[in-house]
């Protein structure tokens, strides 16, 4: 199989700072100059965001909450989240509007949710009140067949797929071996219904060689999950070891290697598994070395930047950045420009509003709702 290696673009990567900063903060990019807005701060560890329909945000905070911003202000949690298990990378975490929301009010959100036997990635359904105080109709809709102990890696984000079924990553726990095991949900790409049901044409409907709700296998920590709006190709972005952070392009049945093959190291330095590339087992489109530590991924389809339309923005957490990934005609990455550097903190999502701005929420202990728009040009 072709090795595919790392890039580290030198001359093409450019770290970027602040130009200047009042109400808000301008920063000159490749291709243009971006307007940075900070729409509300005191958000404990934030981790999703989606726009509603009156263009107020819904956040959830990992502790446990969701809250509304609206004109500035951050509402009380909202009522009926469940109780989530916050230790460590756990708690609550996506969440997505149906794309009915606006006559439904439902919508869907991952949590890892503790039992007897441990703690384990679960999604849920819900409609919001009409007096946004309150989530109504509460359901679970998919659990982890297998809780175990620790209290990392669990995913998770949320893809809507145009036909209205669920895509949701769901990370390895932190015991590799389950990535590769058909018959455990961990490292896996799920497929499912909104009410939960399996999707008739799952190649694993039926059982046997895998469980029926299994898209993909062999991923280690997916919390990056997406359509391309304009050919509606699936994509996520994974946490490596020490280095391996990967863009996938998970298709059904298809193994992604971990832990069999990797282009990272365990952190003690060692090599994983048998290399970087086993016949049956499927390259990522790109690599990070070193790592990253990506949060989430969108691929960008908006009218405010047409410049960086079908690029790649990931959020980062260890390096404190929003990475734009360029690509080719052929779809092969060729550049990457490194936003915000340390400027904002660990930025843990990335989404493309209605009108093309891009949304951003730092994971913080002091955790801010960030809008990134078009700098107005100054006359003169």
């Amino acid at each position: 199989m072709k090795r595919m290696s790392a890039f580290h673009f030198a001359a093409a990567l450019v770290l970027l700072g602040t130009v200047s900063a009042d109400a808000a903060d301008t920063i000159n990019t490749q291709d243009l100059a971006v307007r940075v807005d900070k729409l509300a701060d005191g958000l404990e560890h934030p981790w999703a965001v989606e726009v509603l329909p009156d263009s107020a945000y819904l956040v959830t905070e990992r502790p446990g909450r969701m809250r509304i911003v609206r004109d500035g202000k951050v509402s009380e949690p909202i009522g009926g989240v469940p109780k989530v298990s916050a230790r460590g990378q756990g708690g609550l975490m996506d969440v997505a509007l149906a794309p009915d929301f606006a006559t439904s009010r439902k919508l869907y959100f991952t949590a890892a949710i503790a039992n007897s036997q441990g703690s384990g990635t679960e999604a849920f359904s819900a409609t919001l009140s009409t007096d946004e105080k309150t989530l109504d109709a509460v359901t679970p809709i998919f659990s982890m067949r297998r809780f175990t102990s620790g209290n990392i890696q669990y995913g998770s984000r949320i893809a809507i797929s145009g036909d209205g079924t669920l895509f949701i990553s769901v990370g390895d726990r932190g015991n590799r071996d389950r990535s590769q095991n058909w018959q455990d949900d961990a490292g896996s790409i799920i497929h499912i219904n909104a009410d939960g049901s399996i999707p008739a044409g799952n190649l694993f409907k039926d059982g046997g060689k895998a469980l029926p709700e299994i898209w993909s296998k062999g991923h280690r920590n997916p919390q990056g999950i997406t359509f391309d709006a304009k050919d509606g190709k699936l994509y996520t972005v994974e946490h490596g070891a020490r280095g391996g952070d990967e863009i996938n392009q998970p298709e059904a049945g298809k193994n992604y290697g971990w832990p069999i093959i990797s282009y990272g190291r365990n952190y003690s330095g060692s090599e994983i598994g048998e290399g970087t590339a086993k016949k049956g087992l499927e390259q990522p489109l790109h690599y990070w070395d070193p790592s990253i530590a990506p949060g989430a991924l969108v691929v960008y389809r908006g009218a405010m930047f047409p410049e960086w339309d079908g690029n790649f923005l990931v959020a980062a957490l260890k390096f404190q950045l929003l990475s734009r990934m360029q690509r080719d005609e052929t779809g092969a990455f060729v550049a990457e420009e490194r936003l915000f550097k340390g400027e904002y903190g660990r930025i843990r999502d990335v989404v493309v509003a209605p009108d093309g701005a891009l949304l951003m929420v730092t994971d913080e202990n002091n955790g801010a709702l960030l809008r990134i728009s078009r700098a107005q040009a100054r006359n003169g």
